[in-house]
């Protein structure tokens, strides 16, 4: 299908991230950031996005007696003194850029966060993850645990969007990629850009017959999302083997057709880039997902409604 006009075509980066070590400094962590940021600048990017926890270790791994502590991996302040110069280098080089973090509010609430950064090294936007998978007790079965229930509270803040780049801009992190109503929720505020970052562990302790699966469904549920709203899908790891895990890769930029159009082939740091047509988003929003003319919200009641799954009788 031919795409429209090249009037707001925006060159995106997917910076993928390899393992950080659990004592491995913020500010060497924010070099590496800030060396990808350039590298993607260099290449003509204007907005580039990190992985979810890009600035420590996957610390949901251990547990800890009290929830506080893993604080030490927590952020107070954003940008706060080691990493500020991320933010001075992506003015100075008059880039954008998308950060995964761990944030600790004034008032003691712990959120997996995702912030929004302008050419000018501004914040426009906030996205705190909504879906919190694993668990929230000492699980000591496992090889290792996933305890961001423990140490993350759900946001109830929902999936905002915003104009910013040149279009509507929504984010999402890791576990959230895999629920459609997070694309529907973006798509029905006309979202053409979504930004996620994730760490995804190869091995899934609860079923792990669907390790061999994890590359095959991360593209899936984003390949989906970003056809049936008509949205290009960026979707950046913290991949390879971090403190002995073993954690996917396979970063990608989706277009709204649900192609992949870029992919990283490595599992360490890796700078991908692709021009995102923002007006290609129209062909399918336009057509097959008119959401004004085909929706029907009015049968659509049990998707708000209900929370867990009730059988016939």
């Amino acid at each position: 299908m031919t795409r429209q006009s090249a009037d707001r075509i925006v060159r995106v980066a997917a910076a993928q991230l390899g393992p950080i070590a659990s004592d491995e400094p913020r500010t060497a962590v924010v070099k590496r950031l800030t060396a990808m940021l350039s590298d993607a600048a260099g290449r003509g990017a204007r907005l580039v996005v990190f992985p979810e926890l890009a600035l420590t270790t996957f610390f949901p791994r251990w547990y800890t007696e009290d929830v506080s502590g893993h604080d030490h991996y927590f952020e107070t302040e954003m940008p706060g003194p080691e990493t500020q110069p991320l933010f001075d280098a992506a003015r100075d080089l008059g880039v954008g850029f998308a950060l995964g973090y761990a944030e600790l509010t004034p008032d003691n609430h712990r959120y997996n966060t995702t912030i929004l950064v302008d050419e000018a090294g501004a914040t426009v936007a906030k996205f705190r993850k909504v879906h919190i998978p694993g668990h929230e007790d000492d699980e000591p079965w496992r090889p290792f645990q996933h305890l961001e229930r423990r140490y993350f509270e759900e946001s109830n803040e929902g999936f905002p969007v915003w104009r910013a780049f040149d279009g509507i801009v929504g984010m999402a992190t890791c576990n959230d990629r895999r629920w459609p109503e997070t694309y529907r929720e973006m798509g029905l505020q006309g979202v053409e850009l979504v930004l996620i970052g994730y760490n995804t562990p190869i091995h899934y302790a609860p079923d792990p017959g669907q390790n061999a699966l994890q590359g095959f469904h991360n593209h899936l549920c984003m390949q989906a999302g970003a056809y049936q709203n008509g949205t290009w899908v960026v979707g950046v790891a913290k991949g390879g083997t971090e403190e002995g895990v073993e954690s996917l890769a396979q970063s990608a930029i989706i277009a709204p057709s649900g192609q992949i159009v870029a992919q990283a082939v490595s599992t360490g740091d890796e700078v991908i880039v692709a021009d995102c047509d923002l007006d290609w988003c129209r062909h399918y929003k336009e057509t097959l997902f008119d959401f004004s003319r085909y929706r029907r919200p009015e049968v659509y009641g049990r998707i708000t409604g209900q929370k867990g799954v009730i059988e016939p009788d």
